[in-house]
């Protein structure tokens, strides 16, 4: 098994709370600056019975099954994950956007509906509903800031082209 285009060390299965420095490799993606980069860990199962970490501390959570695939649900899962983390930034994305058009939205929200499914090949495929919430505008303004949202986001730019990806706007 290979990580960042080194192998990884053989020996004993290692245990989540182990650490090992792992520094981050420099990235080149068209010669842009790197403003972040995060990293984290899966150990265990991977998403049945494992456990996610990053580096920073900021996440620590148990991985499970959903009930609905047949687990447990004793946990999160690599779905719910990405749900979060798409969420988030494509709500800073609206946010950002908002700003840029001097448009003042009062109350927003994000939801982001991630499924698994399977695919043709015999394995399986995400597939992305984002519904976003903005207060103090009309449909038409909301329309237009979700529609220039979806195209600076940095999770819909990464997932266009990979997985179907839909965006809607609701006005409150």
């Amino acid at each position: 098994m290979r990580r960042g285009g080194h192998a990884l060390p053989r020996g004993p299965r290692r245990d989540a709370t182990v650490r090992r420095p792992h520094q981050p490799e420099e990235h080149h993606v068209s010669d842009a600056k790197t403003l972040y980069t995060a990293i984290a860990t899966s150990t265990g199962e991977g998403r049945r019975n494992g456990r996610v970490t990053t580096t920073d501390g900021s996440v620590s959570a148990d991985l499970a099954i959903p009930t609905e695939m047949g687990g447990t649900g004793e946990g999160t899962n690599p779905e719910a994950l990405f749900a979060s983390g798409y969420a988030a930034c494509f709500h800073s994305a609206l946010k950002h956007v908002a700003a840029q058009e001097k448009v003042q939205i009062k109350d927003s929200a994000v939801v982001a509906e991630v499924s698994l499914h399977p695919n043709d090949e015999g394995g399986f495929k995400l597939s992305v509903a984002l519904h976003a919430e903005c207060g103090g505008v009309d449909q038409e303004t909301a329309d237009r800031l979700v529609a220039a949202a979806h195209t600076v986001c940095p999770y819909s730019n990464a997932t266009r082209g990979n997985i179907d990806v839909t965006v809607d706007a609701t006005v409150g």
